[in-house]
């Protein structure tokens, strides 16, 4: 029985074992296919777009000539009707220089720097990819030596654009081989160092010789061939006028490389890291007018956006924010360069009309004015933004007043923050107050504070109305009601508002001094983000990034850029309503009476700041919003400003003669739900209790504020990377709070 048992196991053991084969072959089989269809499917979502990209990329290079790498497009702007606002144009084919006549220094400095491999390579350094990523992960991240060759550089320069994706890091593989193929080694070169960027407008090495060294680039000596050929790597960071010493840097570790590479001798090397630099006087920069400083600026960003860059606006530290500025710049730097060069038809928003009308209305209301600085340009200033409220664009933008030949450098309407006193606390206090079920019949305290309340300000003038409406406190511009409604939200959450709508130079102690609520910020806001911020009122709370771009096509007419603007819901419908009408009220009963546009619903704020240094007034109609700023570049007193003075006078003129053929009137938004009229909200209490104090004083910061608040020297034209002039803020106190009367 035992023998049976054995015969019998050895039976169905080999009956088992065909059949473990046949499953083991069944999962083979499965795998196999499922391997199958992973390639099939890798083929048709990525091989078929390679395929189409290698196409597209021998396509470029077939239509190639000597001419393509010489010649230079003119970009257009066009006005919103299709008219020529202007043309951007480069000058690279002046400078042009045949491969015999480049500098042999700035040739073997190019090549010890950016691509050793340039004479074995076929387009494409697989080996200098793959220590470029090496190097990445060595260094944790940093990026410290490139893995494009000089020809995947020409290719991305001439033909393609900064975009971060790995279909154009593949086409600039596809052109660079077939460059390759069509040109020899010497003719790449002469194409590369006649089209590199060298910072401040300078396209390939003759016009940056010209530029930097006043001579032609064949009498560059060593040093300064390899002090130019720093520059490319990233054109902002190592620009020489302001970042010399990181250019010289840069400049010996291309020497001692052209060292080890056997380019130079030893007494060659040590004899031009002993050379000084002494580069000529940085030319002026072209004065171009408001329209066309901001429309490049508008069109760089829409570029930079469609690249896949990122733009931010708050930071967790002083090093996040300087990683991305540094970023930025290069990004920024980039694109706008393009502008000059690949033959765009940029069609934007500007009506030529409302720019003159704004233009007119902003020099003859502060002609009387005549005081100028050193350099000719008019002391006191003023600067507006027009919003068409249908679309959300910029359809007028004036930066200063004109002058000729003068002064046009400047757009102080975005690159100028300045404090915005009242007109801020439409948008960062009471919008935020109705959000959290308040309304304009909500009552609000406008007693005096207790010298002992930390944040203790005073209102204009010393006049206290005890316990009032909201509507009431917008309309006399409270500062005790303003501050008790911002002590109840807080400045996380208020300024967390003017965060979705972009505002650019808000600063940390902005979050610490509660005067920020009375229009004291570090540094301040500019007419563009104001008029966009009132803009989103008029809009039902959606907020529409402020731009002047409809469209860009390329030279084909290809659409490069299309509707720029970014929308976000910043405030509820409801609440843009109430503060629709409390500001209606304001321009009825309050500080902005005679600002009314005749037989059109308008809407409004006036803010003067802390010794009447800034004024202004922002508001808006169904049709546009307007914000107009008055004051003097250097931030003193300017003697009887304030927002009703000729700010009000600028934006009434102005809206006056924009809405002329608006005769009928078309009604704003009317608020009639709980809180809508002068009765208060459902379940809402007083914001704050009675107290006693001192009626007398003008409107003043905080003494904590006032002593602890950033004294800056200079304030930045532009917060972002632009690198427009500055102004000059001598001694000012840069928390001035809000003073309207």
């Amino acid at each position: 029985m035992a023998e049976e048992t054995k015969e019998t196991k050895k039976v169905i053991s080999k009956e088992k074992k065909p059949k473990k084969k046949k499953k083991k072959r069944k999962i083979l089989l499965k795998i196999s296919i499922v391997f199958l269809l992973l390639v099939v499917i890798g083929w048709f979502t990525i091989g078929m777009k390679v395929m189409k990209l290698r196409a597209e990329a021998k396509d470029l290079v077939a239509n190639t000539s000597e001419q393509t790498f010489k010649a230079t497009q003119t970009s257009v702007v066009y006005d919103t009707n299709g008219k020529v606002i202007t043309k951007l144009k480069g000058e690279k084919d002046v400078y042009y220089l045949k491969y015999k006549d480049l500098p042999v220094y700035a040739v073997a400095a190019m090549i010890s720097v950016e691509d050793n491999n340039f004479y074995k390579h076929n387009g494409v350094d697989f080996r200098g990819i793959a220590r470029a990523a090496v190097s990445f992960v060595t260094n944790k991240g940093e990026v410290t030596q490139g893995g494009s060759t000089i020809t995947q550089q020409l290719a991305r320069t001439v033909f393609l654009t900064r975009e971060i994706s790995w279909q154009r890091k593949v086409k600039e593989m596809f052109v660079a081989w077939g460059l390759e193929k069509e040109y020899s080694k010497d003719q790449i070169m002469e194409f590369y160092l006649n089209n590199v960027y060298f910072a401040n407008g300078y396209y390939g090495i003759q016009a940056a010789s010209k530029g930097y060294f006043d001579k032609d680039a064949k009498d560059l000596t060593m040093s300064e061939a390899a002090f130019l050929c720093a520059v490319p790597n990233a054109p902002n960071m190592y620009e020489p006028y302001h970042h010399k010493e990181k250019t010289l840097t840069r400049r010996d570790k291309i020497l001692k490389d052209m060292y080890k590479q056997n380019l130079i001798t030893k007494s060659q090397r040590d004899e031009a890291l002993r050379e000084k630099i002494t580069l000529k006087k940085k030319k002026t920069e072209q004065k171009r007018n408001y329209i066309e400083t901001y429309v490049i600026h508008s069109a760089t960003k829409a570029l930079m956006e469609k690249q896949g860059f990122e733009f931010r606006y708050v930071f967790d530290s002083d090093e996040d924010k300087q990683d991305y500025d540094e970023k930025y710049n290069k990004s920024y730097a980039e694109c706008k360069r393009t502008l000059y060069s690949a033959g765009y038809q940029i069609h934007t928003s500007i009506d030529l009309n409302a720019q003159k009308e704004l233009q007119s209305s902003i020099d003859n209301a502060l002609s009387g004015y005549t005081e100028k600085d050193k350099n000719k340009v008019y002391k006191v200033q003023g600067a507006g933004v027009c919003i068409d409220n249908e679309t959300g664009k910029v359809a007028a933008i004036v930066g200063g007043r004109y002058q000729k030949n003068a002064g046009l450098g400047l757009n102080r309407a975005y690159q100028s923050p300045r404090q915005p006193g009242s007109a801020i606390k439409p948008i960062l206090v009471y919008a935020p107050a109705m959000e959290r079920g308040y309304g304009p019949g909500s009552i609000v305290n406008d007693n005096p504070m207790n010298p002992k309340d930390k944040h203790r300000v005073r209102n204009s003038g010393g006049s206290y109305s005890g316990s009032i409406t909201l509507r009431r406190a917008l309309e006399k511009s409270s500062n005790v009601a303003t501050m008790r409604l911002y002590e109840e939200i807080g400045p996380k959450s208020a300024l967390r508002y003017l965060e979705k709508m972009n505002f650019k130079s808000l600063d940390e102690n902005d979050y610490k001094y509660y005067t920020t609520c009375l229009g004291g910020f570090t540094y301040g806001t500019t007419a563009e983000e104001m008029a966009s911020g009132y803009a989103a009122l008029a809009n039902q709370g959606v907020f529409r990034d402020p731009t002047c771009i409809v469209k860009i096509e390329d030279s084909d007419g290809e659409t490069v850029v299309s509707n720029p603007s970014k929308k976000r819901t910043v405030y509820s419908a409801n609440t843009a309503s109430m503060m629709s009408s409390v500001l209606k009220s304001v321009i009825t009963n309050g500080t902005g009476r005679g600002a009314k546009v005749p037989n059109v619903d308008t809407a409004g704020k006036t803010g003067t700041t802390t010794d009447n240094k800034d004024g202004w007034f922002c508001g808006y109609t169904p049709y546009y919003t307007t914000a107009v700023w008055v004051g003097r570049d250097d931030s003193r007193v300017m003697a009887n400003l304030s927002g009703s003075g000729y700010p009000k006078t600028i934006w009434s003129n102005f809206m006056n003669e924009l809405h002329k053929e608006f005769s009928g009137g078309k009604k704003l938004n009317s608020y009639e739900g709980g809180g809508g009229t002068d009765m208060p909200a459902t379940g809402q209490t007083t914001a704050g209790t009675t107290e006693k104090g001192s009626t007398k004083g003008t409107t003043q910061t905080t003494t904590q504020a006032t002593t602890q608040a950033t004294t800056q020297a200079t304030t930045q034209a532009t917060t972002q990377g632009t690198t427009a002039a500055t102004q000059q803020q001598t001694g000012d106190d840069r928390r001035g709070a809000g003073n309207d009367e």
